[in-house]
């Protein structure tokens, strides 16, 4: 590297965000994802043999998927290319997969190829991958944060290895942050600023377990600081970060995975575990309207009759979710979803519909009695259509001993929870009444 090149590469450095300029240089600074790189664990077997095949690093934001493909460039022997999906087409890639067969053809060296954000890649665009990762010409390492096997294809993820990184822990956080603090090459140290445990601490549990995040943090805090104030205290770092950055997807797992907790939460009768995945959910911008829709359908799916007064109490939360709409709906969803996980659990009515679909649709369709049939056109009776109902209101008791499905089947099955057990008392007496002695 030349005088000129030198220069103009520290130039470049010096203008770096703190994240940027802490990325580890090497597995002994990589922080946190213990489960993946601790002594012994396959990924950093593979990384240390250089035994490495295409990977999938699949995780959130900030928890080191870039940096963690930038150690294996520097672990391998094999040739290094990278592309960003978001930012490349079929032209850009197909460069690269040709100059790595290219090489691979004269020197018989591999390459890796890093791509980052895999998942903006079309089917069509995985696919060009495809005959390069399986002939070993390239080895592939994608990073996304969205679950692969919704975004990636499945021949791509049959000839890949799957390793999830989780968010940081905030250990792993603060001690990133104080290393930042005194590290004089690439982080903070010149400044020769010092944090309180306080201040370190808040800035990581803010971040959500995301580095970038509390990097950002900190830098922002330290530089900001007057210039004869020398240690980063709470209210500093509060300052720094107006709002605690949460981590959420409104068309990913985080989106669904939020969903099914909540719902979850309200089928096993926890309402303040609810309450938590539904401040996170409208917190994170998600749309009240679908929160109401899920605790709609959990109304009849998981209380049901055990308690109908849930089914009302869900809708008029939607109601007033329309009506109302943020921040006020808040109150109207927390209600409902506190009623409805403390309401008695039934999901008789929700099996009983599936049973008799299942059956609608697997086994031969039964006729209409011809007394339950439609009798109020002319000739009706001479086709027999509705001779012989018996009008229940007729009856004493409302209700007469006749056949309404023409064989003995029995969908419904009341539990004896709520509301539910009164029905099973009728339904057992009614049915005990209709077979025939």
């Amino acid at each position: 590297m030349g005088l000129f090149d030198q220069a103009e590469a520290e130039n470049r450095d010096s203008v770096k965000p703190l994240a940027a300029r802490m990325r580890p240089a090497s597995l002994a600074e990589f922080v946190g994802q213990q489960h993946l790189l601790a002594e012994g664990k396959l990924l950093r077997r593979l990384i240390e043999t250089d035994r490495l095949g295409s990977i999938v690093l699949y995780g959130p934001p900030g928890v080191g998927k870039t940096s963690l493909a930038e150690l294996i460039a520097k672990h391998t022997k094999r040739s290094f290319r990278t592309l960003n999906a978001a930012a490349s087409g079929v032209k850009e890639l197909r460069e690269v997969l040709d100059k790595a067969r290219d090489e691979v053809s004269s020197s018989g060296k591999r390459t890796v190829l890093f791509i980052d954000e895999l998942h903006h890649f079309n089917k069509s665009q995985q696919q060009i991958l495809l005959p390069d990762v399986e002939e070993g010409i390239v080895a592939l390492i994608a990073a996304t944060t969205a679950n692969p096997f919704f975004a990636l294809i499945a021949p791509l993820l049959s000839r890949s290895q799957i390793f999830e990184l989780q968010p940081l822990a905030n250990e792993d956080l603060t001690a990133l942050l104080q290393r930042s603090l005194s590290d004089k090459r690439r982080g903070l140290g010149n400044s020769n600023v010092a944090a309180t445990p306080a201040a370190l601490e808040f800035l990581a549990e803010m971040s959500d377990g995301d580095a970038r995040r509390a990097l950002c943090g900190l830098e922002i805090a330290v530089l900001s600081l007057p210039v004869d104030q020398k240690t980063l205290e709470l209210p500093d770092a509060e300052e720094s970060i107006q709002k605690k950055a949460i981590r959420y997807d409104n068309h990913g797992d985080d989106h669904y995975d939020a969903a099914s907790a909540l719902i979850k939460s309200v089928r096993g009768s926890d309402p303040d575990a609810a309450l938590y995945w539904m401040a996170r959910m409208l917190e994170a911008g998600e749309d009240p309207r679908f929160i109401a829709r899920r605790l709609l359908i959990s109304a009849s799916e998981d209380i049901g009759n055990a308690d109908p007064q849930g089914l009302l109490i869900a809708s008029a939360a939607v109601h007033a979710t329309e009506f109302l709409g943020m921040p006020e709906c808040r109150i109207s969803l927390a209600q409902a979803a506190t009623y409805l996980a403390m309401a008695p659990k039934s999901n008789a009515a929700y099996l009983a519909i599936d049973a008799a679909l299942d059956d609608v649709r697997h086994r031969r369709l039964l006729p209409v009695p011809k007394h339950l049939q439609d009798g109020h056109y002319a000739g009706a009776k001479r086709l027999g259509h509705g001779t012989g109902y018996q009008y229940p209101h007729d009856a004493p008791e409302g209700r007469v001993a006749q056949d309404y499905l023409g064989v003995d089947k029995e969908y419904y099955q009341p539990t004896d929870r709520g509301f539910e057990a009164e029905l099973r008392q009728r339904l057992d007496a009614w049915r005990a009444l209709q077979k025939p002695r």
